[in-house]
């Protein structure tokens, strides 16, 4: 059987801020509906990786191609990225119109009730909690359908429901063909849900490779 075409593949990359080494030789491969978790401590430099294989950095050696144009990614770091000033129905809107949509309210509306924000929907977005502005964000990823999500620690202060609904929906993703990459503070649990696993420590690869065989040693990220 012919090689199911990549959607990210990572080769013998290195990064460097100037003479200091984050880390060398890091190689992995992600198909199409797969999601790989990527485990390390704190300062292995796994947000500088998921920036790079976004392609929002370069590194310093080594290749990182995307099989999957540049509109169909979605990037979720530590910031949320809503708009204070904007209710969560106008911060739709205009996430909208940079990807070049026109939906409708009642779209819009639909996408918050998905995430359990209809109610909040003309509440400025700057009164939010962490756990709401996070949903609000996973509604901006369902707005653009991408096929490849990038999710730097997004459960990082979220309390247990958003945090039960922020994992239900990467799952929901991966199951609709979108590949996922997911860097978490909650490595144990979240393994389960994964299908491939890169750990990085000591600036290399410890490990890649199917999620049920890696055995996390502590959950820091």
């Amino acid at each position: 059987m012919p090689e199911v075409e990549a959607v990210l593949t990572v080769k013998r990359a290195a990064k460097f801020y100037g003479q200091k080494l984050v880390f060398k030789d890091i190689s992995c491969r992600l198909e199409p509906g797969q999601i790989m978790l990527v485990a390390g401590p704190n300062g292995a430099g796994k947000s500088t990786l998921m920036r790079i294989m976004a392609g929002l950095s370069k590194p310093s050696a080594g290749d990182v191609s995307l099989g999957v144009e540049a509109e169909d990614i979605v990037y979720l770091g530590h910031s949320t990225f809503i708009y204070p000033g904007l209710s969560a129905l106008a911060n739709l809107k205009f996430w909208g119109t940079m990807y070049g949509l026109s939906p409708n309210r009642d779209e819009l509306m639909g996408l918050l009730e998905r995430v359990g924000l209809e109610r909040a929907a003309e509440e400025k977005a700057g009164a939010f909690s962490r756990g709401m502005a996070q949903r609000l964000n996973l509604a901006r990823v369902y707005l653009v359908q991408p096929k490849l999500i990038f999710l730097d620690e997004p459960g990082t202060g979220l309390d247990p429901k958003s945090l039960a609904t922020l994992r239900r929906e990467i799952v929901a993703f991966r199951d609709n063909g979108t590949s996922v990459v997911w860097i978490s503070h909650h490595v144990s649990e979240d393994t389960a849900l994964a299908d491939l696993v890169l750990a990085i420590g000591g600036k290399k690869v410890e490990y890649f490779g199917p999620a049920d065989a890696f055995v996390p040693e502590v959950d820091v990220c």
